[in-house]
């Protein structure tokens, strides 16, 4: 996957998405802030400077994610693991090119891609849980692999990693209760 780059006509970009390219108009019609960006522990690398730059009034918020969706080759598999780890189905099921879990308030998805199209890291979806420990032994009952026990993280959460069939990295977490 590629970043958008502009194109020659004014608000416009090309995005090129597993191989496939489209037209997006990205005319800006206000000017947003920059954007920090974050290191691993989720802290700010903006300069003094940029930090104190008040952000304009906005006029609606943000409020929660509703949904992540990541692509598998192997649905039946995929529906497998995420109900080992106990994630309640909300639609699909092991043959549907769509499925849908339940995760909290919200929802984890899955939709069935062909062989042909591959992805590398993206990135990491974290979900929160009562019990960081009972979650990783309830994983390793069934049979998964998380890549190593739970500990307490420097940023103030306990929590552990694993990697779904398809290799998207999944972390389950509860903060700690001092930080």
């Amino acid at each position: 996957m590629r970043f958008p780059k502009r194109s020659s006509v004014q608000g416009m970009c090309t995005c090129e998405f597993i191989g496939r390219r489209e037209r997006r108009d990205t005319t800006v019609r206000a000017r947003l802030p920059r954007v920090p960006q974050r290191n691993l522990h989720g802290t700010s690398r903006m300069n003094s400077e940029q930090r104190s730059t008040p952000s304009p009034k906005a006029t609606h918020a943000i409020t929660s994610i509703s949904a992540v969706t990541l692509a598998t080759h192997d649905m039946s598999r995929a529906v497998a693991f995420y109900r080992a780890l106990g994630f309640p189905i909300h639609y699909g099921s092991e043959r549907a090119s769509f499925t849908s879990f339940h995760a909290g308030s919200g929802y984890l998805n899955l939709i069935a891609l062909s062989p042909p199209q591959s992805w590398s890291w993206w990135g990491r979806v974290i979900f929160y849980v009562s019990d960081v420990d009972a979650f990783y032994a309830e994983a390793v009952a069934h049979d998964l692999c998380p890549e190593a026990p739970p500990r307490d993280a420097e940023w103030g959460e306990r929590y552990f990693h694993i990697r779904d069939p398809d290799g998207h990295e999944l972390s389950f977490a509860k903060r700690l209760a001092n930080s």
